[in-house]
């Protein structure tokens, strides 16, 4: 059960009352106001791109039981209070399998987060197939679209908020020139707390 305080509640009234985009449906709406509230920044109303259905179908996967995959502690930690007190999704880090015989030339977070993707989908496919959350990490981002090329399972949901500069915004477009179910903050903007909103979004819908 979530109990939101009242200086939460009011600063939501707030950014709705202020929004400016009309043609978002609930779902978008919701994750919207969530991505405001923590960025404390109106202008990501001109950022965030969904795919059309994204949101319920990553919805639909919570409710499902669907786990949930980040590329850092951080990002998972400011999701697993939430999903703690919703669906109870299971929430894993890329750096659980970091370490495992990696013998390429990639980042230590898009070897894990590779590899964690393709335990898990074996594992949950279907209307549980994983939620890929990255919010650090355009190498994870890029690399995880590659292997999704010809892969007969994909995620629910990729939420592509890697932040920076360098790969940054060259992962997001790649990810929306792709069919997958997306949620992309679009430019150098993203971060950890950033894509955890999105999904804390969805979350609180679940309930």
């Amino acid at each position: 059960m979530v109990i939101d305080h009242p200086i939460f509640l009011e600063s939501i009234r707030f950014i709705r009352s202020h929004l400016g985009v009309n043609d978002l449906n609930y779902l978008e709406k919701k994750v919207l106001e969530r991505l405001v509230h923590t960025s404390g920044d109106f202008s990501v109303q001109h950022l965030i791109e969904f795919s059309e259905g994204a949101c319920e179908k990553g919805l639909q996967a919570l409710k499902n039981g669907a786990p949930i995959l980040t590329d850092t502690d951080m990002a998972a930690a400011a999701i697993k209070n939430m999903a703690e007190n919703t669906t109870r999704n299971e929430v894993l880090t890329a750096r659980m399998w970091c370490g495992q015989n990696n013998h390429t030339k990639l980042t230590k977070t898009a070897y894990g987060l590779s590899e964690g993707w393709k335990e898990l989908s074996v594992k949950n496919s279907g209307m549980k197939s994983p939620i890929v959350v990255i919010g650090s990490s355009p190498t994870a981002l890029t690399y995880l679209i590659d292997i999704l090329e010809n892969a007969k399972d994909l995620p629910s949901l990729i939420i592509g908020m890697p932040v920076g500069f360098i790969g940054v915004e060259k992962s997001k477009n790649k990810l929306l020139s792709t069919d997958l179910p997306r949620i992309v903050l679009n430019s150098t903007r993203g971060g950890a707390a950033m894509a955890a909103a999105a999904v804390n979004a969805l979350l609180r819908e679940s309930i």
